[in-house]
């Protein structure tokens, strides 16, 4: 069963962009000759390390996206291991993940049309309190009223 595996590893800084040409080359044809296949490869350049690994405060980082099955990547990931200039690599499979969030934008597609969007009111112009002239005269009496009983 193929699944999709991103393949991140780390080269060290003094590997002339050639040599560094040369592994993402070698690793791209082993996932190919064990019945995989390589979607992306991203040269992400060099970067400083979070923590001195082997003696280095940096390096070149590469990352692989791939689908391939289990002995595939448990072949890459050895050869990853056995290669020198490699210093670092980590191997985390997004099929998983993918599927996850394909249906939660299902989900939310659902939801959208489902419930209109909400039509907003026309906004009333702001109503002037009526002046003494204007005011009915059943007040004006009732006002008189409550003054007198004060």
């Amino acid at each position: 069963m193929l699944r999709v595996y991103e393949v991140m590893f780390i080269v060290r800084p003094d590997a002339a962009e050639e040599d560094v040409d040369k592994l993402i080359a070698g690793f791209s044809e082993n996932v190919t000759k064990g019945g995989g296949l390589v979607k992306t490869v991203e040269k992400m350049g060099k970067r400083k390390l979070a923590y001195t690994v082997r003696k280095f405060n940096d390096g070149n980082y590469v990352l692989l996206t791939i689908e391939a099955n289990g002995a595939v990547v448990l072949e890459l990931e050895r050869r990853l291991r056995v290669t020198e200039p490699v210093i670092k690599f980590i191997t985390v499979r997004i099929d998983e993940e993918e599927k996850r969030l394909a249906k939660v934008k299902a989900l939310r597609g659902v939801r959208r049309s489902a419930t209109p969007a909400p039509v907003a009111a026309p906004i009333a112009a702001p109503v002037a309190p009526p002046t003494p002239a204007e005011a009915p005269v059943e007040a004006v009496a009732e006002a008189a009223a409550v003054e007198a009983a004060v």
